[in-house]
């Protein structure tokens, strides 16, 4: 039996897809010096793919932030692990996220971010679960809408297994509902 119902995105999609994000990215941001603030740890491989297509001058820093703990769903306490190593007062933020899944996380986190005085913010995810949004969120720039099913790959994980898959796959329930 496979850990896995099926690949819902292969690298190729995400791929083509990351490379119009890019495209928009640098349209809309093009003489602006972004900082693009990737989400670890889930976000790493679209942050970086996303980040090298980029034609545009841009800075770049990380945030951890934790609302799962070892759960499969969000607790709703959002915890900010690792904060950014730098100011962002008067700066176009684009915030980089693997997935936004409940709206809980990310609407917390432009909640705090906002408080420091950006000149904007904006967020960038590869995945949206519209369907499971408990806080309404704005994604300015969405690589993916994906059916309420556990998915791993590309970052995304499942108890820190299955992120180094190269593409986005439904992990079967046998996995997760021990």
């Amino acid at each position: 039996m496979s850990e896995f119902e099926r690949v819902l995105i292969s690298k190729e999609e995400i791929d083509r897809r990351t490379t119009a994000l890019a495209e928009e990215l640098n349209r809309d941001y093009a003489g602006k010096n972004p900082l693009f603030i990737g989400i670890l740890k889930g976000s790493i491989f679209f942050f970086s793919d996303l980040l090298q297509k980029l034609q545009i001058e841009a800075e770049m820093d990380f945030m951890a932030i934790s609302s799962y703990g070892a759960g499969t769903t969000s607790s709703g306490y959002v915890r900010i692990i690792k904060d950014l190593d730098r100011h962002i007062d008067g700066r176009h933020v684009v915030i980089v996220e693997d997935m936004v899944d409940s709206g809980t996380t990310l609407a917390h986190l432009k909640e705090v971010l906002a408080t420091r005085e950006p000149a904007s913010i904006a967020i960038c995810a590869l995945l949206s679960k519209p369907e499971r949004r408990r806080t309404p969120v704005d994604i300015d720039y969405l690589g993916f809408e994906v059916p309420d099913e556990f998915v791993v790959g590309y970052g995304l994980d499942y108890a820190e297994k299955y992120r180094v898959l190269p593409d986005v796959r439904i992990l079967d329930r046998s996995v997760y509902e021990k």
